[in-house]
């Protein structure tokens, strides 16, 4: 399967050409980067680290998805809403790990999944999508007098909050209880904010030194308390299972999907 990395001379861009170079069934067919960009033109295997590929940066995405299977992208909102309006174009698989996209940003995902396959997840790892699974079969055995909390602490360049994972999570909560994210999440609490109302579900974030990503989901009752963990320790979980997420989309039918449906949970 001929892949697409965008971002590949970021942290997790490199990751991603380690990784489709080790994998079976899986090529690197082109590596993407902003204009400007110091990578531009330097071979993608040798800016990771490994030999190289003959694949050399480049910042024209239009060619690249045109002779490409599939694309993966871990960057920014309006590159992926730009990257996904191309993989509808060339009908081809766009994998989306980018967090921090708005109402809007999902809703043009969606219209371009009429004629893609796009699998969006807030985090591709196994552990944390089968940690999602226990939070909605825990949140839905629970009543409403257990309080829900989230935690999350990332590295200090992170750049948008709560993460993206910590959002899957709360969604997860959500849906356990049957009950909209949106209407009973709390982002931040300062100052006098009176007493926690019952059934909203409380982000906290914390940010510094090089942390891959820790999340916590607390499930807090009277007199005792259920802490759900999660911690990563290497940026290549995420890579691996957007790869296995790539290879899972070729030749379905196109929608949006998520991890779950990659994973089979």
């Amino acid at each position: 399967m001929r892949l697409v990395v965008v971002g590949a001379a970021g942290r997790m861009g490199q990751m991603l050409v380690k990784t489709i170079a080790a994998t079976e069934g899986a090529v690197l067919s082109a590596a993407l980067e902003r204009p400007g960009s110091a990578a531009l033109g330097r071979d993608a295997g040798a800016l990771a680290g490994i030999d190289a590929l003959g694949v050399p940066v480049t910042d024209d995405p239009l060619a690249a998805l045109l002779n490409a299977d599939g694309v993966i992208d871990f960057s920014a909102p309006a590159v992926t809403v730009e990257i996904a309006a191309l993989a509808a174009q060339a009908r081809i698989v766009h994998v989306v790990g980018t967090t921090g996209m708005s109402a809007e940003d999902i809703g043009k995902l969606e219209a371009a999944a009429r004629h893609a396959v796009i699998v969006r997840s807030g985090n591709m790892s196994l552990g944390v999508n089968l940690l999602a699974g226990l939070v909605q079969k825990v949140a839905g055995t629970l009543g409403i007098d257990w309080d829900i909390e989230i935690l999350e602490m990332h590295h200090r360049m992170k750049v948008d909050a709560p993460s993206g994972t910590a959002l899957l999570l709360g969604e997860a909560a959500a849906k356990g209880r049957d009950i909209a994210l949106t209407e009973h999440s709390v982002r931040s609490r300062d100052g006098h904010t009176g007493a926690r109302k019952a059934g909203d579900i409380g982000f906290a974030t914390l940010r510094g030194g090089t942390v891959v990503g820790d999340h916590s989901v607390i499930f807090a009752g009277a007199g005792e308390r259920i802490e759900l963990i999660h911690r990563a320790e290497d940026r290549g979980i995420f890579a691996r299972g957007a790869v296995q997420a790539a290879l899972w989309g070729r030749g379905r039918n196109p929608g949006l999907y998520s991890m779950a449906d990659v994973l089979g949970i």
